[in-house]
């Protein structure tokens, strides 16, 4: 049923302003869209990214959004480094960790959290 739709991911914030000035300046996205001023679509690739205001904002405990940025990870975490982000360290056997990065079977992975602490993880793999 789902297989060949394409899906929109939803990220909760509580401020649109401050959530836009960290969606467009250091993450780079560029606004498609905004309804109400309550909504603002971004694009990603081939996917769409929804910012909306909640007052549920930041209470996911788990990563809401994976970018997979293959080889250019080590690039794009010194350029988000150079942009304030502080990435997360977190307890993972069997991954190794490089500066910011989880390095293991192959792949490299990093988590990051957005101003609401919604969190954002690059991945090469």
């Amino acid at each position: 049923m789902f297989n060949n739709k394409d899906a929109i991911a939803m990220i909760a914030v509580r401020d649109m302003q401050v959530a836009a000035k960290f969606y467009e300046t250091v993450l780079g996205l560029q606004k498609e869209s905004t309804i109400d001023k309550e909504v603002i679509t971004y694009r990603s690739g081939n996917t769409r990214i929804n910012v909306y205001q909640s007052q549920y904002a930041g209470t996911n405990k788990a990563t809401t959004l994976i970018w997979n940025v293959g080889d250019d990870i080590d690039a794009i975490a010194r350029m988000l480094k150079n942009k304030g982000i502080a990435f997360e360290h977190y307890d993972l056997p069997g991954l190794t960790l490089e500066n910011d990065l989880y390095v293991g079977d192959g792949m490299k992975v990093a988590w990051f959290k957005d101003p609401d602490g919604n969190i954002l993880s690059i991945v090469s793999g």
